[in-house]
C-alpha cells in the first residue's frame, strides 16, 4: 500500500487546484514524506524545503502556474515545488550526474522561471518579469519567495526600494523561518491578515484615501497617521510600508486554513502596487530530527529516515576547511589583533570552530558579502588583522569592494577562499572557477593557492604576516592528501615557488608547473611520463601573484615544454606566465608553453573526479596533452606503478 496515495494522483499543479482543504493538508503530509525519503537517498538541502511544504502546496493550488510565475530564492526551498511540478519521479537523481539540479534551473522545467544558486536575487528578477508583463499588456501574477536570511542581503533591499517606486503588481512572500521579525499571534493574526488582504478592505481603504484628499491637511495628516498606526499595531508592517509595499501578515505558513484565504484574497483583489506577505515557518518542520538539529538539517548527506542519522564516511584526512580553521585559531592565539569574518557561512568556512574559541573576535555579517569585505577593510584601517572567509563563488558578489575598498587602498585584508575549483554535486553555481583571474588582475594583491594541507597552514601564516597589502589564499572543498601537519605554519617567501622533483639529468623534456591542488595529479602524470621514457620536472608555483619569474625563466630555459596546470578559468595563472614569458623573449627559442585550465564552459554537477576528467586536468589528461603537444605516440617503457 502506498504511503502517498493522494500525491500519486498528482502529475502537475492542475491536479491539485480542485482539492479541498482536507485533501491539501493530506497532500502536504505526503509531499513532506516523499521529500524526506528522496533526500535520504541523495543528500542535499532538507530543512528549508521542509519548512515550505504547505506554502508550496498553497501557491500551486491558488495560482495558475506556470502562467503565474513563481521565483524561489536560492533554490534550497524548491524541492517540494519540484515534486509538485512533474519531477517527482526524478527526485532520486537530485544532484547526481545527469539528474535534477539542487537548485531551480530554467532548462529543467517550465515551472522554473529563473535559475539561482546564490541568494537574494528573486525580488530583482521578479520585478523585471513583472515590468515585462506590464509592457506586454498581460495580466498574470509574479511571485518571489525569499527567506529572512536572504532578505539580509543588500541586493534584496535594492530591489524592494525599486519595486516600491514602481506602480506595478508584484507579490513578495517573505518566508520567515527563524522568527527573526515577528512570530504569528494565533487566530487574531490570521484574522487580521485575512482582513487586510481582502477586496472589501482595499476598497474601503481606497475610498478613505480619496476622502482624505478632500479634507483639510491637518485632519488628513491625522487620518493617515491613524490608518498607519492601526496597521502597524496589528501586523508590524512599518519597514515594508515605508518602502512602498502593502504589507500583510504575519501568517502561520504551516496552517493551510490561515494561508489559503490570504493567498486567494491577494490574487483576487488585483492590487496595483507591490505586496509583501509575511509568512512564518519553521525550518525542518514535520521531521523531528531536522527540527531538533541546530542548523535544522540545512544540508545533509544520505541519512537513515527513521533516526535522521547521517551516513558520513570516515575521513582519511582532515578537510581543508578544518585545517584552515585550526591554523587560524593557532595564529589568533599568538596575535590578539586577528579577527575572522563570515557571510552567513560559519560552519561551511570553519569559522564556527574559531567562534567557539574567540566569540568576541568572530563576526557573521549575514548574506552580505559586499558589506563583509568593506567591514574587513574598516577593521584593517584600525590596525586589526581581518580574515574574510568567503567561498570563491560568493566572493564574486563583492568584487567592487575588493577593488575599491581594499586593493586601491592597499589594506591588509586577508581573503580565505574556500571551495576553490570544481565542487561536485552543487554544480556550476558554486564552482570556484574565477577567483584567480579576478584577483590576480588587481594591483597590490597577493594570490596564493595551497597544493596540500601543509601548504595551507603556511599560507595562513603568510597572510597573517602580511601587513602592507591585501592577500588571498585558495583551497578546495574536501579532504587533504593526508600529510602530517606541523605544529604551526611558517610564513612563505612572497612570490617564491618550489621544485618538487627534478627531471632526469640530460633529458629534461617537460616541466609541469602546478598552482593549487592539481599538484598531486601532476606528480602522477610525471610518473606516467617517466614510464614512457619522458623526463618530467614538477614544480609548485604557490603564488599566482606575484609570479615567481625566476622559476618560470629556469623552467623555460631547461625544458622543451612547460605545462601550467590550474583549477581556474582562462585569464588566470597561465595568462600571467604567458605574458611574462612573451614580453621577456622566453618563447623565442626551443621552449614552448602549454596552458591547462578549466575549459570555457560551465561544467554540470558530477563527482569531482569526473568533472576534472571533463576539464582535462587529471593525470591521464595531462599526459595526453603533453604527448599531443610533443607529437609523440605513447610508448610504454615500463609498467606504471
Amino acid at each position: 500500500m502506498s504511503n502517498t496515495p493522494l500525491l500519486d494522483t498528482v502529475q502537475d499543479p492542475k491536479d491539485i487546484r480542485s482539492m479541498e482543504l482536507e485533501q491539501l493538508q493530506q497532500l502536504a503530509t505526503e509531499v513532506r514524506f516523499d521529500m524526506v525519503s528522496a533526500v535520504a537517498e541523495t543528500g542535499g538541502h532538507l530543512g528549508a524545503g521542509l519548512g515550505v511544504v504547505e506554502l508550496s502546496v498553497a501557491l500551486h493550488h491558488v495560482f495558475d502556474t506556470p502562467n503565474d510565475i513563481l521565483i524561489w530564492d536560492v533554490g534550497h526551498q524548491s524541492y517540494p515545488h519540484k515534486i509538485l511540478t512533474g519531477r517527482r519521479d526524478r527526485m532520486r537523481s537530485l544532484r547526481k550526474p545527469g539528474g535534477l539540479s539542487g537548485f531551480c534551473k530554467r532548462d529543467e522545467s517550465p515551472y522554473d522561471h529563473f535559475g539561482a544558486g546564490h541568494s537574494s536575487t528573486s525580488i530583482s528578477a521578479a520585478l523585471g518579469m513583472a515590468v515585462a508583463r506590464d509592457l506586454d499588456k498581460k495580466d498574470h501574477d509574479v511571485i518571489a519567495i525569499i527567506g529572512d536570511g536572504a532578505m539580509s542581503a543588500g541586493m534584496a533591499f535594492e530591489a524592494l526600494n525599486n519595486a516600491g517606486s514602481i506602480d506595478t503588481r508584484l507579490i513578495v512572500i517573505l518566508n520567515d523561518n527563524d522568527m527573526s521579525i515577528a512570530p504569528p499571534t494565533g487566530a487574531m493574526s490570521a484574522y487580521l491578515a485575512r482582513l487586510l488582504s481582502s477586496r472589501p478592505y482595499h476598497k474601503l481603504r481606497d475610498i478613505g484615501k480619496a476622502l482624505i484628499e478632500k479634507v483639510p491637511e491637518p485632519l488628513a495628516r491625522f487620518a493617515r497617521k491613524t490608518e498607519h498606526f492601526a496597521r502597524d499595531f496589528a501586523v508590524g508592517g512599518t519597514l515594508f510600508d515605508q518602502l512602498g509595499f502593502y504589507y500583510v501578515g504575519p501568517v502561520d505558513g504551516h496552517n493551510l486554513a490561515h494561508l489559503l484565504p490570504v493567498l486567494r484574497n491577494i490574487k483576487a483583489q488585483r492590487h496595483s502596487g507591490p505586496i509583501l506577505l509575511h509568512v512564518v515557518t519553521k525550518k525542518g518542520h514535520g521531521y523531528a530530527p531536522a527540527e531538533a538539529a541546530d542548523d535544522k538539517y540545512h544540508g545533509v548527506v544520505t541519512f537513515d529516515v527513521s533516526t535522521g542519522a547521517q551516513k558520513k564516511t570516515a575521513a582519511k584526512a582532515p578537510s581543508y576547511t578544518k585545517v584552515f580553521a585550526q591554523s587560524l585559531i593557532g595564529e589568533a592565539e599568538r596575535d590578539e589583533k586577528i579577527v575572522a569574518i563570515t557571510a552567513a557561512m560559519p560552519s561551511g568556512t570553519g569559522l564556527d570552530l574559531f567562534g567557539e574559541k574567540f566569540p568576541e573576535r568572530t563576526f557573521d555579517v549575514g548574506i552580505a558579502e559586499q558589506h563583509a569585505v568593506t567591514f574587513a577593510a574598516g577593521l584593517a584601517v584600525e590596525g586589526y588583522k581581518p580574515f574574510a572567509a568567503i567561498y570563491s563563488t560568493f566572493l564574486q558578489r563583492a568584487y567592487d569592494q575588493v577593488v575599491h575598498d581594499v586593493a586601491i587602498q592597499k589594506l591588509p585584508v586577508r581573503f580565505a577562499i574556500d571551495r576553490a575549483g570544481l565542487v561536485g554535486a552543487d554544480g556550476p553555481t558554486h564552482a570556484g572557477s574565477f577567483d584567480i583571474t579576478y584577483l590576480a588582475s588587481l594591483p597590490n594583491m597577493i594570490v596564493m593557492a595551497a597544493a596540500d594541507e601543509v601548504e595551507l597552514m603556511h599560507m595562513v601564516a603568510t597572510s597573517a604576516a602580511i601587513d602592507d597589502r591585501p592577500s588571498a589564499f585558495r583551497y578546495p572543498r574536501g579532504e587533504g592528501v593526508g600529510l602530517e601537519l606541523p605544529k604551526k605554519g611558517t610564513p612563505l617567501e612572497i612570490g617564491k615557488g618550489r621544485i618538487i622533483q627534478e627531471g632526469g639529468a640530460g633529458n629534461k623534456q617537460v616541466a609541469l608547473l602546478s598552482l593549487g591542488t592539481r599538484l598531486a595529479e601532476c606528480k602522477l602524470a610525471a610518473q606516467q611520463l617517466a614510464d614512457m621514457g619522458i623526463s618530467a620536472t614538477v614544480a609548485d608555483a604557490r603564488f599566482a601573484k606575484p609570479l615567481d619569474e625566476a622559476l618560470v625563466r629556469q623552467l623555460l630555459k631547461n625544458h622543451e615544454l612547460v605545462v601550467t596546470v590550474e583549477e581556474g578559468a582562462i585569464g588566470g595563472f597561465a595568462a600571467h606566465v604567458l605574458s611574462f614569458a612573451a614580453t621577456n623573449g622566453l618563447l623565442s627559442g626551443t621552449s614552448s608553453l602549454l596552458p591547462l585550465y578549466l575549459p570555457d564552459m560551465f561544467i554540470e554537477q558530477n563527482t569531482p573526479q569526473v568533472m576534472y576528467d571533463q576539464a582535462g586536468l587529471n593525470a591521464q589528461q595531462i599526459v595526453a596533452s603533453v604527448m599531443e603537444k610533443l607529437n609523440i605516440k605513447p610508448v610504454l617503457v615500463k609498467q606504471a606503478r
